[in-house]
This record gives structure tokens, sequence and C-alpha cells, in this order.
């Protein structure tokens, strides 16, 4: 049973404290590693049914490497996706997506109590793009009406916030009406929830539709509870790029920001392809995005724990 938290733990307040917040790294790709299989429309929140167990432990072995911040594994798991894929009810689809805070609470657990009221869970709130599972969301080209988008993320960001995360990380966004709809959402409907906003990219000044970085810095102006804006799933030196030209246009908060590992994903091939950012080169990266703003730094895909403390050593420097 995990134990009970002592106190808030708000991510705002460690943002203001002024010190590196380190975020975890991939957590499907790092599952393959461990041996599951996460070909499926599902990616890792079809492991949230069949082998949780390995879950915990990614989130503790992100926790040991130095992440401050767990991103559970609900970044596939809306209610319709569950619902599609599995043939869940409301109901059910709900307690998958709780169970996925649970397990990095548990992972916390096991930090020990001195630790653990350091450390922070955020709900992992995905594209509908991932949903539709054709790449859009490194595209934002879908059409969908404002209320049918809120629609989808509802369930999943209840169920987060039921199972008390201390932040929802709308992660991978490619589209400024779904920035738009999920901005609405959260403001009227759980204005008491932080959460931070990460996008895709097509370029260092636009977001995957095209949208500019100033017109989606601007939607955030007079939102209170989004405390960091920043990239994430992009490649490393244009997510630095992009970090630049964002920089001045927010007007509080801090921004955020986890790459891929450096390599590219090859479609056709259906495999990664290129050389890893790693070791010094990755230290030397992780110092010049927190130069260029960025106070909240992990990994995306295919980067592990071992990355993770390659960040944390680069960023006791600055502590």
């Amino acid at each position: 049973m995990t134990a009970p938290r002592l106190q808030p733990n708000k991510l705002s307040t460690h943002i203001a404290k002024g010190s590196p917040i380190i975020l975890d790294g991939a957590l499907a790709t790092y599952l393959e590693t461990l041996g599951t299989d996460i070909s499926g429309a599902l990616w890792s929140a079809d492991i949230l049914l069949k082998n949780a167990s390995l879950i915990q432990k990614t989130h503790l072995d992100y926790y040991r490497a130095g992440a401050n911040v767990a991103i559970t594994a609900s970044y596939q798991a809306s209610v319709p996706g569950l619902a599609k894929h599995l043939g869940l009810n409301e109901h059910d689809a709900k307690a998958i997506v709780g169970k996925s805070v649970e397990l990095a609470r548990q992972a916390q657990d096991e930090m020990g109590e001195d630790i653990r009221q350091d450390l922070l869970v955020a709900g992992s709130v995905g594209p509908y793009g991932a949903f539709l599972a054709d790449g859009s969301e490194y595209r934002g080209d879908y059409d969908v009406p404002r209320e049918e988008m809120k629609d989808f993320h509802r369930g999943r960001i209840q169920a987060l916030v039921d199972a008390g995360v201390d932040a929802l990380a709308c992660e991978t966004m490619p589209s400024k009406a779904e920035v738009q709809a999920l901005l609405e959402l959260i403001t009227d409907e759980f204005p008491d929830t932080e959460a931070w906003f990460s996008f895709t990219l097509r370029d260092t000044e636009h977001i995957s539709d095209g949208t500019s970085l100033k017109e989606i810095a601007a939607l955030f102006d007079d939102v209170q509870q989004v405390v960091a804006l920043g990239f994430n799933c992009v490649p490393d030196d244009l997510a630095l790029a992009a970090l630049r030209t964002l920089k001045p246009l927010i007007k509080r908060g801090t921004l955020v920001v986890y790459p891929n590992s450096g390599e590219q994903w090859n479609a056709q091939a259906r495999e990664w392809e290129g050389k890893r950012t790693e070791g010094s080169t990755l230290a030397e990266k992780t110092l010049q995005w927190w130069s260029a703003g960025a106070g909240m730094i992990g990994g995306c895909c295919r980067t592990t724990p071992e990355d993770i403390v390659v960040m944390k050593k680069a960023l006791e420097k600055v502590r």
C-alpha cells in the first residue's frame, strides 16, 4: 500500500527554488530494453495490465538515477483508447489510469521517507494524434471539434487528478486547437491542478501544425496553473534553438525540455538510426538547455537512466 503524503507537493514550489528539476527519461523504449513488447497500439499503457511491476521498476530506476519527477505510463491511456483497444468501460479505464499513478507512488516509497517528499509524479496527457496512431502527433493536422477534443481528454485527466498527481504533463502537443481545448478544460474543470505543456516542432519557431511559438506562448499569458512551457520528443539541437526562441516570449514560470536521444526514427524501416547523444556531449547539451532557460530537463524516446545520471551530474554544477 502506498504511504500517505505528508503535504501537497506543488511543482511551482520546486520551480520557485531556482534549482534544476530533473525529469525522467523514456518509458516505453526503456521498458523495451527490459524485455517487454510495446508494439501494440497502446505502447507502454498496455504494460499497465500485462506487467505492471516493470513500470514500477522503470520509475524506481529513474528516481535512483536522480530524477525528481516521474511521468506516468498514461500517455496512450486515454479512456477512448482503452475502450477501443481493450473493450474497457469508463470505470475500468479510469482505474487503469489511476494505477499508473499508484505505480509511480510505490516507486517513491522505495526511495525512503526523507527522499520521497521531494519527489513528484506528473500525469502524462498525450495528444489526440497518439490515439490516431498515424504519426499525426508530429504533424497536428487533425481537425476535431473543441468539445469533442475536451471529451477525449476529460476522463484521463479526471482519473489522474483523482489519483493525486502533483501536476499534469500535457506533452507532445502538435496543434494549437488541441492546446486551446486542453487549456479550457483544465482551467474550467481542474483549476487546482498545475500543469506543463510541451510541444513537438516543425522548426525552431513553429510547433508541428505551423503555429508560431509567439502565438502559442500568448495563449498562456494569464493561465497561472500552467507553470512551464517547452518541448519534448524532438531532436536535441532543435530543442535548444526553440528554447532560445521561446524564452523571451513567456511571462512567468520556467521552460521544460526533454528531447529524444539524438537518434532518428525511420518509420519505413521501423528502426532507430544515427548516433546517440551521450556522455560528455550530453552533459554539455544539458548545460546549454539550462543556460537557455530550461528549469526542467529530462529525456524522451531512447533515453535511459544512465542518461539521467549524466544530466544530474552536469546540473550539480549550477545548483
